[in-house]
């Protein structure tokens, strides 16, 4: 079970204004980009994991590990956020452990867990 289609972004814009004017923290597999606001209710989160990471199947399954992550921490989020996760190019080499490892320290560091 990953996030649900509501906490998901979904447009290139949303993505854009994440990338533009939030902040990037960046980990060993990961790099968190935050956009904090007053006006965004809850949270959203987005993945990109880029072509250069591998072929399609390898993608995917660092999207899968990466909902599943995000999904089991959906309770410490704070709200009035949107998240952008982007996979590095050491992601597919990573176990699930590493990469849920990398996603809590890099989110601390952000300030987005409680």
């Amino acid at each position: 079970m990953g996030l649900t289609k509501s906490l998901r972004l979904a447009r290139t814009a949303e993505f854009a204004s994440v990338r533009a004017s939030g902040r990037s923290f960046p980990g060993r597999f990961l790099v968190v980009s935050v956009l904090k606001a007053e006006d965004i209710i809850g949270w959203k989160c987005g993945l990109i994991t880029p072509k250069k990471l591998g072929i399609a199947v390898e993608r995917n399954r660092i999207r899968r590990r990466l909902r599943e992550i995000v999904r089991a921490d959906t309770t410490l989020l704070k709200g009035g956020q949107w998240i952008v996760l982007i996979a590095r190019w050491r992601a597919p080499q990573a176990s699930f452990e590493e990469l849920k490892k990398d996603w809590r320290s890099t989110a601390k560091r952000a300030g987005l867990l409680e």
